[in-house]
C-alpha cells in the first residue's frame, strides 16, 4: 500500500502528516478525509487551482494530466515542473511526497446561465 507523506504546512498541516493510501485513491479525498483542508473551490471539477500540489516523490507513478488539468495548472501560484491538481491525481502503486504550495489562487469558472 502507497503512503502519502504531506510535508508541513504552515496552516493547513502545521505537523506534515502520512496517509495510508490505496492505488487508485483520489489525492485530494484522501487529504480532506485526514483534516487537511486543502481548498477545492470548483468542487473538484478541474476548473480551478486551488488545490494545487507539489509532488516531490512519486510524481511518475501518478495518473497522466489531461490536456484540461494542464491548462488550469498554467494559471496556479508557483507553478513547478512537478505540480499537479489534487483533485485529478490517482495514486498509482509509489509512495508520494506532497507540498502543499504556500498561496493558491481561485479561477473557478461557472458556467453561464
Amino acid at each position: 500500500m502507497p503512503k502519502i507523506v504531506v510535508l508541513p504546512h504552515e496552516e493547513l498541516c502545521p505537523e506534515g502528516d502520512v496517509i495510508e493510501a490505496k492505488e487508485g485513491d483520489n489525492l485530494l479525498n484522501l487529504m480532506l478525509e485526514k483534516h487537511i483542508e486543502v481548498d477545492h473551490a470548483c468542487e473538484k471539477s478541474c476548473a480551478c487551482t486551488t488545490c494545487h500540489v507539489i509532488i516531490r516523490e512519486g510524481f511518475d507513478s501518478l495518473n497522466e494530466a489531461t490536456d484540461l488539468e494542464e491548462d488550469m495548472l498554467d494559471k496556479a501560484w508557483g507553478l513547478e515542473m512537478d505540480s499537479r491538481l489534487g483533485c485529478q491525481c490517482v495514486v498509482g502503486d509509489e509512495d508520494l511526497v506532497v507540498e502543499i504550495p504556500k498561496y493558491t489562487l481561485n479561477h473557478a469558472k461557472e458556467a453561464e446561465h
